[in-house]
């Protein structure tokens, strides 16, 4: 397998959407804790973005096993389209998972057990999101597990691994007593996953563009996504309504606390966005519609990463 075909299997021009919450979760750490560990950050990287390419290889490897159309098949599946062994890119997967689980396994020893479920957690649906009897891409909720498992899961577990002091949550196991505690701070909490929040929703746009431009494809091979029971034109509305609550969200968590004033630098993207939005909804189902949801993720996301950025070097 070629450098070229395996950088198509893994998709590696789509893990913006697990960079961006990695990034800010750091950045969070810093702006609301003032708290950084350098070390853990670095491995977690490797571990998290290693994983997700064995979840998008799981992806395209599935797709290509359950495709009911030859001509997607082997004409627009990277597997097939290249003619790459199925065999090696499944061996190619199971290397990268248990190379991510020796990062995690390691991690956890260092910074506690919840990590471990917390991760577990996220690589549960990872794997499961595409692989099995029923794939949980091929059902309704594709938009929330993965704008919750990637836009929460990423941002919590960075957030986990940098504050280790006065933790905003903890998980105690004692095997001998066999006893466990989870403490924590409500309200951290809470800070914790509003902030999430926006990643959450422009995550979940994505998987909403791609399943609003492959409707009829994924009926074909019997993917009966989100937008198969809500229709186009409500899928829009909902893409459009995720991507003006990411500035809400913003406006809301000020007063409470959550953020500092640098923050309000995010409605610098808002004109990019708000082109983003009308151009989507006149083009959408054409492909180059696709494309609008990773220019509204990094516009927003990146203004997002400014406006913590700026928040630590003025505060």
């Amino acid at each position: 397998m070629s450098l070229k075909v395996f950088l198509q299997v893994v998709e590696i021009q789509t893990k913006l959407a697990s960079l961006f919450p990695f990034a800010i979760g750091v950045l969070f750490s810093l702006a609301y804790f003032q708290q950084f560990q350098l070390g853990y950050t670095l491995l977690f990287f490797i571990g998290m973005i290693t994983f997700d390419m064995a979840t998008t290889a799981i992806n395209n490897y599935m797709d290509f096993k359950k495709a009911k159309s030859d001509v997607y098949k082997y004409e627009e599946n990277i597997i097939g389209s290249s003619g790459v062994a199925p065999k090696l890119v499944r061996n190619m997967i199971f290397a990268m998972i248990i190379f991510a689980a020796v990062i995690g396994i390691f991690l956890t020893v260092k910074t506690g057990w919840l990590f471990l479920v917390m991760g577990g957690v996220c690589c549960f649906i990872g794997i499961f999101y595409t692989f099995g009897p029923i794939p949980l891409s091929r059902m309704p909720l594709g938009e929330v597990f993965s704008g919750f498992t990637m836009g929460l899961g990423i941002f919590v577990m960075t957030i986990y691994l940098n504050v280790l002091e006065d933790r905003p949550f903890y998980l105690m196991l004692d095997f001998d007593k066999g006893s466990f505690a989870l403490t924590g701070n409500l309200w951290t909490v809470l800070a914790i996953i509003w902030a999430s929040l926006p990643m959450v929703f422009t995550i979940a746009n994505i998987m909403l563009a791609n399943n609003l431009r492959d409707l009829d494809t994924d009926i074909e091979n019997h993917r009966y996504t989100l937008v198969y029971y809500i229709g186009r034109k409500q899928g829009v509305v909902l893409f459009q309504l995720l991507m003006l609550a990411c500035y809400a969200i913003v406006l809301i968590g000020l007063p409470f606390g959550v953020y500092r004033w640098p923050i309000l630098l995010v409605f610098l993207s808002f004109p990019v966005v708000w082109k983003n939005l009308q151009l989507f909804k006149t083009e959408s189902p054409h492909p180059k519609s696709f494309g609008y949801s990773i220019k509204n993720l990094i516009a927003f996301n990146g203004s997002y990463f400014l406006g913590l950025l700026v928040t630590i070097i003025f505060e």
